[in-house]
């Protein structure tokens, strides 16, 4: 009998190495799979001291994963996503999974050897959107691809043996206005090839004017960050409509407040933090892992390697012990919520954008022990930052309770009954409550339903219109979600539009579907967030 395929997308979890402690976790068979729709993980105590080699044993087929019964409790429902016990899918200890179906499960071992690596692989990789394909010139929305020479295809490397730390990274570190003064030859040699493809007149002309008003854009940024003191107004309105790539690492601390807008005071600030950080580290994991708060300690162990399931960048020993560094300290720091799980998906979007300015390959391919110490703990200092500042604006989502996600649901039930009222109505025929769907979008910030370049897009409006925008606009974007299906939920029963809500094709999305969708949600909170007396009664 074969595997039932998930809900939801499969994580896939992989044994990290060790740096800041001396235990080892090399026997991940309980928690190899994975569905994100269920974050269950058993309260027993683990066995940090299991041996480094792992007992062998026959390979057996997959036990076939239960349909979970549904629930309409909210409060069953959403205690399901934050506090977890170990799925009755797992394997027992000593079994290993057959090789999934294409469509199944993707279970990924732990392997030195680079090259089986690549080889387990499976599924191709996420294309990047946006404003990728010209560096040095910007512009909002999608471009064409470009078109490759079958035969240097052929011969080139696989991308993953193609991460490149940038010359300057150390003299970045320092300065990072350093990221505007450079000159980048790959953006013009691709300006050169896109400029000689054999277009149409019509599309050759569209092209042009798109590289022109990605030129204008870029150039009004660089005045903007440039100046001795920003204008935050003014950097506010142009990031709206999405940020250039390659000054994003800069832009986003300055819109969160984590580099002050007065110039000649960013780079003291920016090292003093770094150094503040490194010392929370340092002090942190001084005595090991018996120095550790083993409950929280033991969550994050367990979550890190689901995050961002089948990318290579988080699949990395290295690039995990970033993140369980990032996300301990930040939990000890903040006792109120403590580390909950969402938080780690939370991370990823800052220290993707933060890699960037270090690298001249894409970041989710990019081998992070290549890193040197100094920009290493530059970006894991960054993100903690920033994401610490993000957290403070919906901590309320994360504290005992979670009392601020539980608002935000109601209130999006509420809203979707005024813009939408036959999918309320159809919603509510078949018994579908929003806490079943919505709970996730509210507590992970839709990052499980698009991918991260989706995410980054959709953070650069979102931090143009204010940290609050987390909590705030956040809803009415999850509403203008929601009604994008309504057509196809409305001729949908009961578990058609659980699954359906729980896997939706949003794959193939790019910048042009996330600007509709951050669109169509300014509509509705232009309409409905000043008019509080047509919710609730109120």
């Amino acid at each position: 009998m074969t595997a039932r395929p998930p809900p939801a997308r499969p994580h896939i979890g992989l044994n990290p190495t060790n740096k800041f402690s001396s235990y080892s976790l090399n026997d991940w068979g309980e928690d190899d799979a994975w569905d994100s729709a269920s974050d269950s993980e058993s309260t027993s105590k683990p066995d940090f001291k299991r041996s480094n080699a792992r007992a062998s044993s026959s390979s057996t087929a997959p036990k076939p994963v239960p349909r979970p019964t549904l629930n309409n409790s909210s409060s069953t429902l959403a205690f399901s996503y934050t506090h977890v016990h170990a799925p009755s899918s797992y394997p027992p200890k000593g079994e290993q999974q057959a090789p999934p179906s294409k469509n199944g499960w993707t279970i990924v071992r732990k392997s030195t050897d680079r090259g089986s690596l690549d080889s387990r692989e499976s599924g191709p990789q996420a294309s990047t959107a946006g404003y990728d394909e010209l560096e040095a010139d910007m512009v909002i929305g999608d471009m064409e691809s470009e078109v490759e020479d079958p035969t240097t295809a052929q011969h080139s490397k696989p991308r993953y043996d193609q991460g490149i730390l940038r010359e300057d990274a150390e003299e970045i570190v320092n300065d990072p206005l350093r990221l505007i003064t450079r000159q980048s030859g790959k953006a013009a040699s691709k300006s050169r090839a896109t400029s000689a493809l054999d277009s149409p007149p019509g599309d050759y002309e569209k092209l042009m004017r798109e590289r022109s008003i990605r030129t204008n854009r870029r150039t009004k940024f660089i005045n903007c960050i440039t100046r001795d003191d920003v204008d935050i107004a003014q950097l506010r309105k142009l990031a709206w409509n999405g940020v250039p790539d390659d000054l994003r690492p800069l832009v986003w601390p300055l819109l969160l407040g984590y580099l002050p807008l007065p110039k000649p005071t960013r780079a003291s600030t920016l090292a003093r933090k770094r150094r503040e950080y490194a010392s929370l580290v340092e002090t942190t994991f001084a005595r090991g892992r018996e120095g550790l708060d083993q409950q929280i300690w033991h969550q994050i162990e367990i979550d890190v390697p689901r995050t961002r399931p089948g990318v290579r960048l988080w699949m990395q020993g290295s690039t995990q012990r970033s993140l369980e560094r990032i996300l301990y300290v930040w939990a000890i720091r903040h006792p109120a919520s403590g580390y909950v799980q969402g938080i780690n998906d939370l991370a990823t979007p800052f220290f993707q954008v933060f890699l960037s300015a270090y690298i001249d390959s894409d970041p989710e391919d990019f081998d992070t022990a290549l890193l040197t110490d100094s920009v290493r703990t530059a970006v894991e200092a960054d993100t903690f930052w920033c994401l610490s500042r993000l957290l403070d604006g919906i901590q309320d989502n994360y504290i005992a309770g979670q009392p601020g996600i539980h608002r935000s649901v109601k209130r999006m039930a509420e809203l979707v009954a005024r813009i939408d009222a036959p999918l309320a109505a159809h919603l509510e025929l078949e018994n579908v409550e929003f806490m079943q769907f919505a709970f996730r979008w509210m507590n992970c910030l839709l990052m499980r339903e698009i991918s991260v370049q989706n995410t980054i897009r959709m953070w650069d409006t979102y931090l143009a219109e204010g940290t609050d925008a987390f909590s705030q606009f956040h809803l009415y974007v999850c509403s203008a979600f929601l009604v994008r299906w309504s057509k196809k939920l409305q001729e949908m029963d009961f578990q058609g539009i659980i699954m359906f809500l729980q896997s939706l094709p949003t794959q193939g999305w790019s910048d042009h579907e996330i600007e509709l969708l951050l669109s169509e949600a300014f509509v509705h909170y232009s309409t409905w967030h000043n008019a509080q007396s047509h919710f609730g009664g109120k």
